[in-house]
């Protein structure tokens, strides 16, 4: 879209040369074809270091704005961010790309479906049920157990297994809100990027990115019923008990162990080779390796240990 055509959609006033966006993208990785925007006052920071041809921002950080870029200033970026996704969302399929390719020795059901765009490597195993969208990629020796789902533009690596009814690529769960309590939905246009000798159990969700990826790394293992919310990334051979779940934007250091149950809060950052105890909940970031917890809010496993010890003792 042109510049002025946006802010003409989002109701900004615009002063300046017009100019081709061709996306949107977050403040640190956007380029000069790409807007960004800035809807929360720790992130004013960034501002002054974006690539972003364009940020709608709210007249507070205008200052901030760099004179290589252009300001879309409006009352609520967040929201006016929101609409604009919706114009930026990609069709469902892509009817008009090529039948998707399949590889030497894979089998796919006569009942699954492949879109056009799709690729799928060799000797896979593509079962009943199963959808794949345009422009996803299965790697080589990837099996897909029935009803799995793989939405447009994602990536399944190579010596996978997902199993059934597991969805990758849905929308995370994402809405900005007016004073008067409506929603409105936020497209998310990125993707899910699952790596080689990764294996999903059944029934387990994980959401597109915004605007970039969601990551599953290397030799991780997920079991039934995990949800991994939006522009998360879990570490090379992490392993992450049934029910878990991590809230947006949280990163799991390598080799984390989660226990059945599990929590994580949004935006937090967990270091490698970390173990949670079932139904641990992590409220904040942790920096420091190899250490055990459990409890809500988390703590060190042993100190857990007896404080229910003594609260054992407390009613005897």
């Amino acid at each position: 879209m042109k510049l002025s055509e946006i802010a003409q959609l989002i109701g900004a006033q615009f002063t300046g040369d017009d100019k081709e966006i061709t996306s949107m993208n977050t403040l640190s990785e956007a380029n000069a074809t790409e807007i960004s925007f800035v809807a929360n006052a720790k992130y004013i920071k960034e501002i002054p270091s974006s690539n972003a041809g364009a940020i709608i921002c709210d007249v507070k950080a205008l200052e901030k704005i760099p004179s290589t870029c252009t300001a879309l200033v409006v009352d609520a970026p967040y929201w006016q961010m929101a609409v604009l996704t919706a114009k930026f969302a990609p069709t469902l399929e892509d009817i008009n790309s090529a039948k998707a390719s399949i590889g030497e020795g894979s089998i796919v059901s006569s009942r699954a479906e492949v879109a056009n765009g799709a690729s799928i490597g060799k000797n896979c195993n593509i079962m009943a049920g199963v959808y794949i969208g345009s422009n996803a990629i299965v790697g080589d020796n990837t099996t897909l157990y029935p009803n799995v789902v793989l939405y447009r533009d994602c990536r399944v690596g190579s010596s996978c297994v997902i199993h059934a009814g597991t969805v990758i690529g849905s929308d995370g769960f994402g809405f900005a809100s007016d004073k008067m309590g409506i929603h409105k939905k936020i497209y998310h246009l990125g993707n899910v990027v699952i790596e080689d000798d990764v294996e999903i159990g059944s029934n387990s969700s994980i959401d597109r990115a915004v605007f970039s990826s969601t990551y599953v790394k290397r030799g991780a293992r997920l079991d039934n019923l995990v949800h991994v919310a939006h522009n998360c990334e879990i570490g090379e051979y992490s392993v992450i008990a049934g029910q878990t779940g991590l809230a947006g934007s949280s990163k799991l250091g390598r080799s984390s162990v989660f226990g059945a149950q599990s929590g994580v809060a949004g935006h937090l950052e967990i270091a490698p080779f970390n173990t949670f105890a079932a139904r641990t909940g992590v409220t904040k970031t942790i920096k420091e390796s190899g250490k055990i917890f459990a409890g809500f809010p988390f703590m060190d496993h042993r100190a857990w240990l007896k404080i229910q010890g003594k609260l054992a003792r407390l009613i005897k």
